[in-house]
């Protein structure tokens, strides 16, 4: 409204200063009456010089008159003359009347006046067109183009586009309303992203659920198997039967549980990359329990005690992050499993800073993973030729390494006459 204010105030103006230019050209205006005097004195000029011999032509153009020799009154040069407003004299140098003397000073005087006009419309009229080009410039960069701005980034609003912003022109007319919408728009996006984040967390949720739940799963399945195992080698009897009957109901449910499980999984496995882990400072001694009741993964055999002191875990997690390490040593290579535990000082990465941690080293006696596939096995989804006939969806490893990470520590993994993983955990402090 203010910029508006400012484009009538200054077209005001300009009509105001105009109108005075026309009003004083019009009093600049004013009729010239002939000194008859001096037309005297110039006649008698005239037949001074006529009579000295001075040609006509001469004559005519020293004094700036016309001479016509006529000896009829009314002849046509004449005529004109009168009717062009003009002086016309009697031309008699020796005292009788031979001709006109013309003064043509009106009409030369009209025809300066008039190329003078000319002159002071045009620039006027250049001015005024001037000033309207620039008008027209002021209303497109405050008014129009603001406008069509506004239009394209409303489409692009419309299509879901909320990374797109919205010029603001301090000073034009829709700066303050601009800087709202803006406003709006940031907060529809931040609303949109946490939309977005919240659904992803769900499946995240999800999918972390359907992956843990299936551990279980498969520890049940395993113990149904080996009880399947002892009952077939005693002697059959109606209690053995109905046991043996209970058992193999016990492992369809799990078998159905599972690939209930495995629908959901894949169902939200892409909506994998964030997983809250809540550490705190946990008893190391903790971590050793994990492996003893792992016993339905074959033999594991612990080579020393873990050194008791404060660690900082996930509980949750880092129970996940063993049972995953050992599980997949006991599904590929079926061999004893062999952990042992010892206190390393080692740098963080993109740190100068020196930890200390409890390294886990969980070694099986398998025939480890091919120098191919070892670069990758920790990459989300992906499973080694060695893997296709197992079940699995390649997230064990994955998990394990994100899990680690999460909790300040690490991972690493390698092959020593079999396959090696060594955990790292952080100490507390």
């Amino acid at each position: 409204m203010k910029l508006l204010k400012i484009f009538l105030t200054t077209f005001t103006v300009l009509m105001v200063i105009l109108l005075i230019v026309f009003h004083n050209s019009g009093n600049s205006v004013s009729y010239k009456r002939r000194d008859m005097p001096s037309y005297n004195l110039k006649m008698h000029d005239i037949y001074d010089a006529y009579n000295s011999g001075k040609s006509r032509e001469e004559i005519e153009k020293e004094f700036g008159a016309k001479i016509v020799i006529t000896d009829t009154e009314l002849c046509e040069e004449v005529i004109n003359a009168y009717a062009n407003n003009s002086l016309v004299m009697d031309f008699a140098p020796d005292g009788e009347i031979i001709g006109k003397i013309i003064y043509d000073d009106k009409l030369d005087s009209f025809n300066t006046e008039k190329s003078y006009f000319k002159k002071r419309m045009l620039i006027i009229w250049s001015v005024a067109l001037i000033f309207g080009y620039l008008l027209m410039l002021l209303v497109y960069l405050f008014l129009i183009k603001p406008v069509r701005e506004f239009s394209k980034f409303s489409n692009e609003i419309s299509k879901g586009n909320l990374d797109v912003k919205l010029p603001i022109h301090r000073g034009n007319m829709f700066d303050t309303f601009t800087e709202s919408f803006d406003q709006m728009r940031e907060e529809l996006k931040a609303s949109k992203e946490r939309e977005i984040e919240a659904e992803k967390a769900k499946k995240e949720i999800m999918a972390e659920l359907s992956h843990d739940i299936n551990t279980p799963v498969a520890s049940i399945q395993a113990t149904c198997e080996v009880l399947d195992m002892q009952l077939s080698r005693r002697e059959k009897s109606s209690e053995n039967d109905d046991f043996r009957e209970k058992v193999g109901m016990i492992s369809s449910k799990t078998e159905t549980i599972s690939k209930i499980m495995e629908n959901v999984l894949h169902s939200t496995m892409d909506e994998l990359d964030k997983i809250e882990i809540n550490v705190r400072e946990e008893s190391s001694v903790i971590i050793e329990s994990y492996f003893r009741n792992l016993q339905n993964y074959g033999n594991i055999i612990m080579e020393n005690h873990i050194p008791e002191c404060l660690v900082n875990i996930d509980r949750l997690r880092m129970e996940q992050v063993i049972d995953n390490v050992v599980g997949n040593s006991h599904k590929y290579a079926g061999t004893d499993i062999h952990v042992s535990f010892s206190e390393v000082l080692d740098i963080i990465k993109n740190s100068k800073e020196k930890c200390e941690y409890i390294k886990i080293r969980i070694k099986d006696d398998g025939p480890g993973v091919s120098e191919k596939d070892l670069p990758l096995i920790t990459d989300k989804y992906y499973r080694s030729d060695a893997a296709k006939d197992k079940k699995g969806y390649g997230l064990g490893m994955y998990l394990v390494d994100m899990y680690m990470k999460k909790q300040g520590g690490g991972i690493e993994y390698y092959n020593d006459n079999g396959f090696v993983v060594e955990l790292l955990v952080r100490k507390a402090g």
